[in-house]
């Protein structure tokens, strides 16, 4: 799901909000990697990472499936909500279904977590992280995905949290308020951080990549909603414009 930073933004049921202006996050969003030397790269400890995991376990396939269905699930039901406004015919009203969409999204992430945690449980834990200051730092590191989380579900509210745009339901101005003063899409990383804390107070190998499967998940999604979203806010700034 996707969520925005107001009008021509980007939100996500683990996401945050856009800006009003002409914003193309595909080229945008990676400038940061720009000059990167990739042959520079070290490979070892993510070999090494690998080698602690069993990847033909069926709870870590469980975990994989369920991380990248999410996203492919309410990315695909917005956009035909968006294009035949099926579910708002059918709940009586776009907020109706919007609820009832994001009800089941909250559902979906409670199985990811419970299959995540689960596939951490069934691997071994790696022993240089089965230490106190791992698990302080995964503390810590949750917490502060814990605070994006919830301060980026305040700033946006529930419809704007679960695509309420995508239903005709549209923020009317940018949302600029903490977190989204400080990080584009925090409820994602914020989501990413969480799940990087747990592995970490577990101690998990397995759970660090399906950390990274959780963050790539997300930076497709991002890609995929952002020129969408800037689309739905565009007509309507147009349609503005010829009232």
């Amino acid at each position: 799901m996707a969520l925005r930073d107001g009008p021509g933004d980007e939100r996500g049921p683990a996401g945050g909000r856009r800006g009003t202006g002409p914003r193309w996050w595909p080229r945008d969003c990676c400038r940061g990697l720009e000059g990167l030397d990739y042959g520079q790269v070290d490979v070892t400890a993510m070999a090494q990472l690998f080698g602690y995991v069993d990847m033909t376990d069926s709870g870590f396939i469980a975990a994989i499936l369920s991380i990248a269905f999410n996203p492919f699930f309410w990315n695909v039901v917005a956009r035909w909500e968006h294009k035949t406004r099926a579910l708002s015919r059918v709940c009586g009203s776009p907020h109706t279904a919007c609820y009832c969409l994001g009800t089941v999204i909250l559902m979906l992430n409670c199985v990811r977590s419970h299959c995540f945690t689960e596939a951490m449980k069934s691997q071994p834990k790696l022993e240089g992280l089965d230490s106190h200051w791992a698990y302080c730092s995964g503390l810590v590191i949750l917490a502060v995905g814990t605070l994006f989380v919830i301060s980026s579900f305040l700033a946006l509210g529930f419809t704007g949290t679960f695509l309420g745009d995508y239903f005709g339901i549209l923020m009317e101005a940018k949302v600029t308020s903490f977190p989204f003063s400080v990080l584009d899409n925090p409820m994602y990383w914020g989501s990413t951080a969480v799940y990087l804390g747990w592995s970490l107070m577990h101690a998990s190998p397995a759970g660090l990549l399906l950390t990274a499967v959780v963050a790539i998940s997300y930076t497709i999604a991002v890609l995929y909603e952002g020129p969408f979203t800037e689309e739905i806010y565009r007509r309507k700034q147009k349609g503005a414009k010829n009232k």
